[in-house]
């Protein structure tokens, strides 16, 4: 007996974010109550992960490396459009929620993406393997990147305050836009095969496992994965009061709230991670880790370092020397990880410990 195909009309992955949209348009503007807080949390976290099987589907359709790109873009809108509007509300951390959710999001990246991958990887395979002259470029653009855009706004004196002057903060941002743009080159057409999958066969041209989607489908999912950011967008915005106010009951320093926005960005990238590194492509995972902190620092400064124009009050850059010395540690840390080419469950622990030590410490000061 046959069974009727199902339209991927009906699927739940386009019915979210539809969902997700009609309860941004019933609690956009409103007073929430406790109860539409919580269908608003439910209806977010369903569009978030509408987004990544969209994001994935588009992904598998162009391959890698290009595919790593599509979920680091998606991500770095988000951000931007959700410290943009946090800021436009005000409140005591508007000045540092940019600099705060940046470095949320390369901790969480480099220590968070990389560290679970590497470990899930390891404890299926043995041994994880992945490409060091792509990962290692990776690495040294997103170190630079940290450092012009994150680091040194704490060191300058043309500004007071861990901030640049107008014309510091131009040449930052410009230089960020250049770099990020000359790594997308590299990775996508000169040296793409630095970025592609490696096991023990070798180098991975083409996945296997599936046929790519139908040019149709594709479309499909990329339309329904612009939705599905919107919804994202606007039922953030909706929740950021309420996490906001829970930041400030449990007693946690101003910045959680950066740490609570990139958690949430980085729900795709990071499901994406798991899954790629249970398939044993480890170099996507890595991918889609650096990808995301390099499009976060390259493209959300630079975003937000123009809208600061228009905003009131200064934008605080610099790291405070805590902060500082977790980045030195975990650059240094992912430089001898990247190395061999080769990793454990070892390195995916200690980068582990590294994010749990920076979680601790952002609640924790």
């Amino acid at each position: 007996m046959s069974v009727a195909k199902r339209s991927p009309l009906l699927s739940w992955t386009v019915i979210a974010p539809v969902v997700g949209l009609a309860v941004l348009g019933l609690t956009w503007g409103r007073e929430s109550g406790a109860a539409l807080v919580v269908v608003a949390a439910i209806a977010l976290i369903a569009t978030v992960l509408a987004a990544v099987h969209h994001a994935e589907v588009v992904a598998h359709r162009v391959g890698e490396p290009y595919g790593s790109l599509v979920l680091a873009v998606a991500v770095t809108v988000i951000e931007v459009a959700l410290i943009l509007t946090v800021m436009a509300s005000g409140g005591h951390d508007a000045d540092t929620l940019a600099r705060d959710t940046v470095f949320a999001a390369v901790m969480i990246t480099t220590n968070g993406i990389v560290g679970i991958a590497l470990l899930v990887g390891a404890l299926k395979y043995g041994t994880t393997l992945f490409n060091p002259e792509g990962s290692g470029a990776a690495l040294a653009t997103v170190a630079t990147l940290a450092t012009l855009g994150l680091v040194l706004p704490t060191f300058t004196t043309s500004a007071s305050g861990p901030e640049y002057s107008t014309s510091q903060l131009m040449f930052a941002a410009l230089a960020s836009i250049v770099l990020y743009g000359l790594f997308v080159f590299t990775q996508t057409m000169r040296h793409r095969d630095f970025f592609l999958p490696v096991t023990e066969a070798g180098v991975i041209t083409e996945e296997e496992h599936a046929d790519p989607p139908s040019g149709r489908t594709a479309l499909l999912s990329l339309a329904m994965l612009l939705v599905a950011l919107v919804g994202v967008v606007g039922l953030a915005k909706v929740e950021s009061p309420a996490i906001k106010a829970g930041v400030d009951a449990a007693g946690f320093p101003a910045s959680s709230v950066g740490v609570a926005i990139a958690l949430l960005v980085l729900l795709p990238e990071s499901i994406a991670a798991i899954r790629a590194a249970s398939r044993e492509r480890i170099q996507t995972s890595i991918n889609l880790g650096y990808g995301s902190a390099m499009a976060s620092i390259g493209l959300t400064i630079p975003a937000i370092a123009v809208a600061s124009f228009w905003m009131d009050g200064p934008l605080l850059l610099g790291l405070g020397s805590t902060q500082i010395v977790l980045l030195f540690l975990t650059i240094v840390v992912s430089v001898l990880t990247v190395v061999p080419g080769r990793a454990t469950r070892m390195q995916g622990g200690v980068h582990l410990v590294l994010l749990a030590a920076y979680l601790f410490l952002a609640i924790n000061p």
